[in-house]
This record gives structure tokens, sequence and C-alpha cells, in this order.
């Protein structure tokens, strides 16, 4: 059967039709395929762009900054040396308050009626001076007392009248009557004078024997001899002299004297008591109270490459909350153990700063350089090395990066001093590459 010319057309269009539909979803297949080439291409990560920051001007300072607590300063135990007493050492008075002042040259505690002078020293009391006493504590008594205002003399290891009268001056105005004398002492000077008495009697017989003599020598017309009596008044003054160096020896030792149990050394005063170990009435054994120095500090602990930087007299910034800072200054740098002890002392208080820093914890600030105003300074990434070692900045201009040779300052906060070589140019807020 042959198909009529109206079917046979409806056919072509309608394998037209197909023809075209499998055209386009030919073309749209192809368009998705790809090389290897190109898929790894589209799939790589974007081509690096350099991370640039401005060089900036501005101030750099280095600076140590930590934490800790306040205390008063250098706590010590006070003891005093009872050994030289002949009676239980009882304590009778100034028992002093927690928190008053130890004051150098003032009784600090009165045993047995006595009291217990406070000196600044390194060395203690270990024995009761008098004349004739040498060593260093001598030194270091007279070095107090010189210092005090009471003139011992010469300044030497040797305890003389002139010392005991400076240390007559340091009880007087301590408010109490110098010590006495061993009583022994004071006996063998009067068992002197009763020798000089003695020895002047024994010399005046003697002269008069010898004048006698010379008398009834010159009735005998020259006849007759005196030797006998004049050795006799020679031998009495040879006496006499030899008992009155002895009377000056003794004397001598009896100037007033330091006793042992009568003053304690202390590093440093005037000192704030933190205890009392004593009540009146009771029976001194071993401390007697324990007392910091008047004035608080902040102890912060460093390591050891950070206290190589910091040194005694540094300036330093206290804290103390609220907004609310005091300037200071680094007393001392100690080592202890595997730590440094930074001790940081305000240089004034006032009534409410003090309450602040009682017992309290608090940032401490302590510049070590500082660079002398705004200088050109980029950040520390920004720094590289060629190969000969020196020190380069990378700086986009125009799309190209140049290298700029620098010198390199003050490192501080992140951020580095720098300073273009030769007739290399680096200014405010060129772009300087810190990463890529």
């Amino acid at each position: 059967m042959t198909a009529s010319p109206k079917s046979r057309r409806r056919v072509l269009v309608g394998v037209s039709a197909v023809a075209t539909v499998s055209l386009g979803v030919g073309v749209a297949a192809g368009s998705r395929i790809s090389s290897p080439e190109d898929a790894a291409a589209k799939t790589a990560a974007p081509k690096a762009s350099q991370i640039t920051v401005p060089v900036a001007k501005k101030a750099l300072s280095s600076k140590v900054v930590g934490r800790g607590d306040a205390s008063f300063d250098g706590a010590v135990n006070i003891r005093v040396e009872t050994s030289g007493l002949t009676t239980p050492p009882i304590v009778t008075g100034k028992v002093p308050a927690v928190g008053s002042t130890i004051t150098e040259g003032k009784a600090l505690l009165e045993i047995t009626g006595r009291p217990v002078i406070g000196l600044a020293g390194v060395l203690p009391m270990y024995r009761t001076l008098s004349p004739g006493s040498k060593g260093p504590d001598v030194l270091q008594l007279e070095q107090t007392l010189d210092r005090l205002g009471y003139d011992p003399g010469t300044v030497d290891d040797e305890y003389t009248l002139d010392t005991s009268a400076a240390v007559e001056e340091l009880y007087e105005n301590a408010g109490y009557e110098a010590p006495a004398p061993d009583e022994k002492v004071t006996q063998a000077v009067d068992q002197s004078k009763k020798q000089v008495d003695a020895a002047k009697k024994q010399l005046r017989q003697a002269q008069s024997q010898l004048k006698a003599a010379k008398t009834a020598k010159a009735a005998a017309g020259g006849k007759g001899d005196t030797s006998v009596q004049q050795g006799a008044v020679d031998d009495a003054e040879e006496n006499l002299a030899d008992a009155q160096e002895a009377q000056n020896e003794a004397e001598f030792k009896a100037g007033t004297p330091l006793p042992v149990s009568e003053v304690v050394y202390v590093k440093t005063l005037p000192r704030r008591v933190d205890d009392v170990k004593v009540e009146r009435g009771g029976t001194v054994n071993g401390v007697v109270m324990s007392a910091s120095g008047a004035s608080l500090v902040v102890t912060v602990k460093v390591d050891a490459e950070t206290a190589q930087r910091l040194k005694a007299g540094m300036a330093a910034t206290l804290d103390l909350g609220d907004s609310v800072s005091v300037a200071g200054k680094v007393r001392r740098v100690t080592k202890n153990g595997n730590q440094y002890d930074v001790v940081v002392a305000p240089n004034a208080l006032t009534a409410s700063q003090l309450a602040l820093l009682r017992d309290a914890n608090v940032r401490v600030t302590i510049p070590i350089k500082s660079t002398s105003g705004k200088v050109l300074a980029v950040p520390v990434a920004a720094l590289s090395s060629g190969s000969d070692g020196a020190s380069r900045v990378e700086v986009l201009r125009n799309g190209k990066v140049e290298l700029i040779p620098v010198t390199v300052g003050l490192t501080a906060d992140g951020f580095a001093q720098v300073t273009p070589k030769g007739d290399a140019k680096l200014s405010e807020a060129d772009q300087v590459v810190v990463g890529r």
C-alpha cells in the first residue's frame, strides 16, 4: 500500500524534529565536556596575591609587664640576745602595737626596765661592747653613731672613751640613763685609786727620809751617804707612775659600755611591726616580734632572660584598678630559685592609694627602651633577610615588588623600627608585604 503525499510529509517533519532535538542535546553535552588540563585549571586555587600593610609612623616602647602581690618590704624576725642578763628576761614595757613603726635610735621594747634600742646594721649584737673592745661589730657601731650625729671620735674598730661618750648621747636621746659598767670594773677603779694613794704616801715618806739624810750629811761637813734614801725615792716615784697608769687603765675600762641585751640591729630602718610575740610581764624566749619595711612594695616574678633587662632605679607604673595608677621605681632584682623577684616601690601614695594597694595583686609596667618620638615602623612579619644576612622589606609599588634594605632599630609590640639604607626610599603609607 502506497502512502499518500500528505502522510509522507508528516513523517519527514517528525524525523526532522527528532534530528533537531538530538543536535541540541549533542551541542549541550559537548559544551560540558573538557580536557583534563582544562579541568585541572578550573579546579586549581587562585594565584596567590601579596598581603600588604602600610608603613606606620609611631613611637615604640619596649616594656616588661607583669602582675605582682603588694606587701610591706623585707619582713624580718627580731630577736634579743639576753644571755648577758643576770636576771630573768622579763618584758617590763614599751610593747609595740601591730602596725606601729620601729624608728632607729629609739627603744622598741623594755626588758628588766632597760631599753632595747633599734639600730640599722647587718651584724647582730653578739657580745657586750666596752672600752678596749675591738672588731667589726665595733666598727659597725661607730659608723652607726656617726651617721646618727653622735661623735665617736675616729671611726675604726676600737671602742674608746669617745665611743663611750657617743653611746651616752644615744641613750640620752632615747630617754634612758646610759648603762653602768660592770661592778668588777668599778671595783678595779676603786682599788687602783687606793694603790695610787699608797704610792703617793710611800713617795712622801721616802722624800722625807732623803731630806733628813741630806740634812745630817750637811751637819757632818759633807760626810755621809744618802744613796740608799735616794734609791728609795726613785723606787717610790716609779711605783707611783705604775699605780697612776693602772688607775688610768681602770678608769678607761670603766667607760660607758653597750650591753648585748640593749641593742638590736636590723638591716634597714624604719620598719613596720607585723606581729608581736611577747607581752608585758612575759619572759623573752627567741623572737620578740616580726617587722617589715614601712613602705609597701610590689614583687613581680620574672625569668632569667627578663631579669637581665631590668635593674634598680628603672621607672615603673603600678595599675591599682579603677583607672588609678601610680609611678614607682624598681628597688632591686634578686634571684629566687629558678626565677627572679623584681621589687617595685611606689614613689608616693595617698591614703586612698595606700588602701587600694595594701594586700592587692596589681599590674606593673616597666619601660625598657623607647624611641625618641615617632619613627618609621613595620610589622615584624614584614622583615626578611637577604643572602648576606642584611634586613630588608618588600614594598609593593605600581603592582611590582621592590626590595628595600633597612636597618632595624627597637622592636616592641610586634613592630620594628626601620630606616632605609643608602639611597633606598621608604615612607609612611608605603605598602609592605607581610604575607601571600
